[in-house]
């Protein structure tokens, strides 16, 4: 399905799990990463092909694979412990392995159904210290921001 959408040039966004099946099928690995990343956490801007984006900001990690930058795409975001958090592939697609979606109901279902996961991560948050994190406002911005670059004409 995803190569009929980028046959069809149909943008579209990958989260986690979904940037990493669009990377895949851009023919770029996915791998364990070098650390498991659980928990609020900076990501800091690479590429300023997306107009106005800021250098820096929080967004919550919930992974501990990573992909690799399709050819033909730039990296977008690199956090301190993971290099490659964010792709785009010109205005077809955005991967972003971290997550800008997630209102707070968002944050407290992920941790109430997947809170053990946190374990072990090398963000070293426990699930209280994650819920007790209020999710970033301009959040909400970036992703209208991605979202209306990839629909550009």
């Amino acid at each position: 399905m995803i190569q009929q959408l980028l046959d069809r040039n149909v943008p579209m966004f990958g989260a986690c799990y979904g940037a990493q099946q669009i990377a895949k099928v851009l023919g770029a690995p996915v791998t364990t990463a070098p650390a498991k990343e659980v928990g609020w956490a900076p990501v800091y801007l690479q590429s300023h092909v997306i107009p106005q984006l800021p250098e820096k900001l929080t967004a919550l990690h919930w992974h501990q694979e990573m992909f690799g930058i399709p050819d033909g795409a730039e990296l977008l975001f690199s956090s301190d412990l993971v290099r490659n958090q964010g792709f785009v592939f010109g205005h077809e697609a955005i991967g972003l392995q971290f997550h800008f979606e997630p209102e707070a109901d968002d944050v407290r279902e992920i941790v109430v159904n997947d809170g053990q996961y946190a374990a072990d991560s090398a963000l070293h948050q426990t699930p209280a210290d994650i819920l007790a994190a209020p999710v970033p406002a301009e959040n909400r911005q970036v992703m209208f921001q991605l979202l209306d670059y990839l629909t550009a004409e």
